[in-house]
């Protein structure tokens, strides 16, 4: 990547789990940084991280601290986003959320660079990353969206722990430890939510991400319902979504079944698959490979397999989509719609 022009940048939300990945991709990514603010609350404020060649000191995020700012990666949660992104977009910079804050705000573009990232144009100061279950769904379906059309969507989620923080992680592999000692599992953390029941998530599968609605889907399905409707740009889009967290790490899986417009060869959807950016099939039933999460983790791409024709409706496919929901979830589909501004720019 050229480094004619130099940006100033900021990472908020920088010692996170996400953050942490951000800081690693635009190292690994040489991204054309002229300077580089790491924020975060104040109780991580004061200690330091590498970065390239720099030790650098975290500092607590504040209105002020995007005076000079060029571009601002943030994922620290919902609340920070809306107390912050208004003063960093005053202060000129152009703000990437990892948040809910503003995926569904209709003056900002909702953006999977595979899927729509002529979108980034129409920002005004701000540009939203969507939800990571949403992200890799709509990047494998976007190729046959547009070959053969799409009239329904149903999706059943397999999300890693991670999504929920990484002390949840660090609860499932206690209580993997206690429950194989013959011990309780006491969970103190999932389901995420305001109520006090948790629930054991080692060698189990709790069916709810975040809260519950009034309509009986959880905060967690909504957002896949209405964010795969802005991304590809359809209201007449049918998509209903059930999400559960699973005792994996690392790695989002989905079982996705799609209601296609027109009639479809099987060999020619994979082959669709296979030669679309930032896509990779593994589909060979006959050797046991399909995509995994354990395959999947530490890897930038998504991957697809287990596609076949449905068996009540020829015109409806199934398929199985996996992708690592930190990375391409959440902090590499950040760093490509910073690469993408950036790019353009320096030409």
């Amino acid at each position: 990547m050229s480094t004619q022009q130099l940006f100033h940048v900021a990472v908020v939300g920088a010692t996170g789990a996400v953050g942490v990945q951000i800081r690693r991709l635009l190292e690994q990514r040489n991204f054309p940084i002229a300077s580089i603010k790491l924020l975060s609350s104040a109780r991580s404020a004061g200690s330091t991280v590498q970065f390239k060649d720099q030790t650098i000191t975290i500092e607590e995020a504040t209105p002020e601290s995007f005076r000079g700012i060029d571009i601002a990666l943030f994922s620290a949660g919902g609340e920070v986003s809306k107390a912050l992104i208004p003063h960093a977009v005053e202060h000129g910079a152009i703000c990437i959320d990892n948040t809910n804050a503003y995926r569904m705000d209709p003056e900002t573009p909702l953006v999977v660079p595979e899927v729509n990232i002529d979108k980034i144009s129409e920002h005004k100061g701000i540009i939203a990353n969507p939800n990571c279950s949403t992200i890799q769904m709509v990047a494998a379906l976007k190729p046959i969206y547009d070959r053969y059309g799409i009239s329904r969507i149903i999706v059943s989620t397999y999300q890693a722990v991670s999504g929920a923080g990484a002390s949840a992680v660090t609860e499932m592999l206690r209580q993997s430890s206690e429950v194989l000692a013959g011990n309780a599992a006491n969970p103190a953390i999932l389901p995420v939510s305001s109520l006090p029941v948790k629930h054991q998530i080692a060698f189990n599968v709790i069916p709810q991400i975040d809260k519950f609605q009034d309509n009986g889907f959880t905060l967690e399905e909504m957002k896949m319902i209405r964010e795969t409707k802005k991304i590809m740009d359809d209201d007449e889009l049918e998509v209903t979504a059930t999400c559960v967290r699973v005792p994996v790490a690392y790695g989002h899986s989905e079982s996705v079944y799609v209601e296609l417009k027109k009639d479809f060869d099987v060999n020619e959807i994979k082959s669709l698959l296979s030669d679309s950016q930032g896509l990779v099939l593994v589909d060979d039933p006959s050797n046991q490979l399909y995509p995994l999460a354990t395959d999947a983790a530490g890897k930038n791409e998504t991957f697809v397999g287990r596609v076949r024709r449905d068996l009540a409706n020829p015109r409806a496919l199934n398929m199985w989509i996996v992708s690592d929901n930190l990375l391409k979830g959440a902090a590499w589909n950040a760093v490509q719609i910073a690469e993408y501004i950036a790019i353009p720019q320096q030409s």
